[in-house]
């Protein structure tokens, strides 16, 4: 899932037409990893880009959540949404959060964006 602020984000020098074209706008990005490379199995993600100041120090909930400074996202483990009390709470918290982290931080219209 991602959501725009509806303001142009710098080029990326040497990005392909359609990296180019997918971060012509400042986004929100969340989904699913099903783990591999940096990740150590499945995980649900979510990003900012580019990333705000302040973006990476923001509290995301559940508890579980966290930042991964070399993937410069937050993650939630599968296996925490999968075992909390809640998965559904649990991942809606996540998801929600981190888009606050994103557009708090980057200090998007929301009022104009969440009518």
């Amino acid at each position: 899932m991602t959501r725009f602020s509806g303001r142009r984000a710098p080029e990326r020098p040497g990005a392909d037409s359609i990296t180019r074209e997918a971060y012509s706008h400042e986004v929100s990005s969340a989904g699913f990893w099903p783990g591999g490379g940096e990740i150590q199995g499945p995980a649900f993600y979510s990003y900012a880009a580019p990333e705000p100041s302040g973006f990476a120090e923001r509290q995301v909930r559940p508890p579980a959540a966290f930042y991964h400074p070399q993937m410069k996202e937050f993650l939630l483990m599968y296996d925490d949404v999968r075992t909390a009390d809640s998965p559904k709470t649990a991942l809606l918290e996540f998801l929600q959060s981190t888009y606050d982290a994103a557009a708090d931080s980057g200090n998007w219209d929301r009022k104009s964006l969440e009518r």
